[in-house]
């Protein structure tokens, strides 16, 4: 089949190896433009650019597609490439820019979308980071029928899995875009010989997992040790929580709950730091210990390694911070 792609990560570049290697013609690839990364801040290509390029596959990086949008002369000739481009359908995994209605009718089979939730739970942008952070049990793929709403389109394949105590952000990425491209390859075989059916989605149930943003990443000890293992589950690795002892940022990126509901100290307390149990601290139910950690302008260590050059002695805290953006992703 004659597929045009569009996506910009690491995730869609999973689905696009896969579509290559299942035998598809990838005619054309869309993904966002280069943008400045690392130290350096030096232009670097999105992980599709990086694949397309590499297998020969042309590419176009338009910043819109909108015709009555900012930069309509830029969107009027994507979709004069889309038009003149001998294709059969588009796939979509996390392009990162809104298809608008002119261009979802472009292709003859329509636009597939490889969404990483089990819709119409967590629609949006960030939908596996949220799963994690409240607490879900299970999550998975839909491939879903493209349309003018957000995620809204009729579900043509789902596949769920559940999501493990020790899960992060990004295991389960890994996990979900491996299923992405899988299944999207199913569905283009099924697609193929007419059977692929479509399903409109309930009204019940419905979520949006807004974007991550650095603001929300601080961790308030006045919560439950439960939702900040939870939450630094959810932010690894990006963007990672973080929390203030004294005139310091400490990231954090891995912890548990402990059962200490007696030690009756105030929440943000360190009750003991070792090598061999990592850092304990009191929370305003249990006590959450700290295991993996990294102080600015170091690497993430193992807690043992950390405290060998952060010592963070018992009955000193960290300091309390609430967050409103903490308080809004609760009602989620």
């Amino acid at each position: 089949m004659r597929v045009i792609f569009a996506g910009t990560p690491e995730f869609a570049a999973t689905a696009l190896a896969a579509l290559h290697q299942a035998g598809h013609e990838i005619v054309l690839v869309l993904t966002q433009p280069d943008r400045p990364a690392g130290r350096g801040m030096q232009l670097q290509a999105s992980a599709v650019k990086q694949y397309a390029l590499a297998h020969n596959m042309p590419v176009a990086q338009p910043v819109s597609l909108r015709l009555n949008g900012k930069y309509p002369e830029v969107a009027a000739e994507a979709h004069a490439l889309l038009q003149s481009t001998a294709h059969d359908v588009m796939v979509v995994a996390a392009y990162g820019l809104i298809l608008p209605l002119s261009v979802l009718k472009i292709p003859p089979l329509g636009c597939l979308n490889i969404h990483g939730s089990l819709l119409p739970r967590w629609r949006g942008a960030a939908p596996i980071h949220r799963a994690i952070e409240v607490g879900d049990t299970e999550t998975g793929i839909t491939i879903m029928q493209m349309e003018e709403g957000l995620d809204t389109g009729p579900m043509l394949l789902t596949e769920s899995i559940t999501i493990k105590d020790t899960d992060t952000t990004g295991s389960l990425h890994d996990t979900l875009a491996a299923m992405g491209g899988k299944l999207i390859v199913e569905a283009l075989r099924l697609l193929g010989q007419s059977k692929l059916t479509a399903t409109v989605q309930p009204e019940q149930g419905v979520t949006y997992a807004a974007k991550i943003s650095k603001e929300e990443a601080g961790l308030d000890f006045l919560q439950s040790a439960d939702i900040l293992a939870r939450k630094i589950r959810a932010f690894n690795p990006f963007p990672g929580t973080h929390a203030q002892y004294a005139d310091k940022m400490i990231k954090i990126f891995a912890a548990h709950p402990i059962d200490k509901s007696s030690h009756g100290a105030a929440p943000g307390t360190i009750l003991s730091a070792s090598a061999h149990e990592g850092i304990t601290v009191a929370c305003g139910e249990g006590c959450l210990q700290l295991t993996e950690l990294q102080k600015p302008g170091g690497k993430r260590l193992p807690a043992a390694d950390f405290l060998q050059g952060f010592p963070l002695p018992a009955g000193n805290s960290f300091t309390l911070q609430s967050s409103s953006m903490q308080q809004k992703n609760d009602s989620l």
